[in-house]
């Protein structure tokens, strides 16, 4: 079943609409503050908003604003969610912990135990059915979370980055298990992960400032993006302006690359590119015409075995041989040079 979800929280400057095909999967990004948390809360049923209304499928969860409200029990919504703490019972056993959604509907004991021991099963934990959370690693506990919430049948799961306490060895193996119990279900999953949209998500939506700013299919919106955000999390340089038959007027100046798709001189437009492609001088480079552009820089910081200058909204990645022959520091005048061909352009 498909969601139908719009809803306004004045007190969070919170306004977003959006729609959930069947069986799909929606990643949500976006930095801190950005009303992630707040959307899946609403959903839940955990926070009530000032206006709005939400369907899954043909079932109303709320209305408000009809004449008579309509605001249906956050345990009546066919939601499961999943936060970054397991949350399990201490006093229940891992068995108990998993049975006790179908046990909350009415199931037999006998019965809800036989459908919380498949859950086990498909998540790996059925060894464990005897422990209590205490004694449970963190991947773990977070794996029989994952049963727990599936074992109720939501319609609908929401997930608030699930992966974000787990150390490097655990994720790996909980990324693997939700692409494979979310395959076919609807659900939608916060996440700062850029891995964790590009395995799990068959669309993305990025959230700023309680808006939603750019939205589409993830290897769309991650590979072209049209926020800071987006192209922040993918790696790539994004500067923005308007389109010129030359290429893009930016702050920088005039950047030139290759057009993807039409783009007509006067039209709002962006230039992606990666760092790894910009070089770094003190004085302006000779040879074949490229684009430089002059900047300030603000930061320099390991990245792998580069170092990454940023100067405001530009980054170069370079050896560390030659930041010590440049003797780059903060506050210095640069140029950040790089050819056309490594430039896309696109309309936003």
């Amino acid at each position: 079943m498909g969601l139908r979800f719009e809803a306004a929280l004045k007190s969070r400057n919170f306004e977003v609409a959006l729609e959930l095909a069947p069986g799909e999967t929606l990643a949500v990004l976006g930095p801190n503050g950005a009303g992630k948390s707040t959307l899946l809360s609403i959903i839940a049923g955990l926070l009530r908003p000032d206006s709005g209304s939400a369907t899954i499928g043909e079932r109303t969860l709320f209305d408000l604003a009809s004449s008579r409200s309509t605001w249906v029990a956050p345990h009546d919504r066919g939601t499961a969610l999943l936060a970054q703490e397991p949350l399990l019972f201490p006093h229940l056993s891992v068995l108990e912990n998993v049975a006790f959604g179908p046990r909350s509907t009415g199931t037999p004991a006998a019965e809800a135990r036989s459908v919380a021991r498949q859950w086990l099963a498909s998540t790996d934990t059925g060894a464990l059915e005897s422990r209590r959370p205490g004694e449970l690693s963190g991947g773990q506990a977070q794996r029989v979370a994952v049963a727990r919430a599936l074992a109720a049948g939501p319609d609908l799961l929401l997930l608030d980055e699930p992966m974000a306490a787990l150390d490097i060895h655990a994720a790996p193996l909980m990324r693997r298990l939700l692409k494979h119990v979310l395959a076919g279900r609807s659900a939608i999953i916060i996440t700062h992960d850029v891995l964790d949209a590009l395995m799990l998500a068959e669309r993305v939506i990025v959230m700023e400032d309680g808006r939603i700013t750019e939205a589409g299919a993830t290897r769309e919106v991650l590979n072209r993006p049209r926020s800071r955000f987006a192209a922040g999390l993918s790696g790539l340089n994004l500067l923005t302006g308007t389109a010129r038959t030359e290429g893009i007027d930016t702050r920088y100046g005039l950047v030139s690359g290759t057009p993807e798709g039409t783009v007509s001189p006067g039209v709002p437009a962006a230039a992606a590119f990666h760092p790894s492609a910009v070089s770094v001088y003190l004085d302006p480079p000779h040879g074949s015409p490229r684009n430089m552009l002059r900047a300030t820089i603000t930061d320099l910081e390991p990245h792998g075995d580069a170092i990454r200058v940023r100067a405001g909204d530009l980054a170069a990645d370079i050896t560390p041989a030659a930041l010590a022959d440049l003797g780059l520091a903060p506050g210095m005048r640069a140029f950040f040079v790089l050819k056309a061909t490594a430039v896309t352009i696109y309309s936003t």
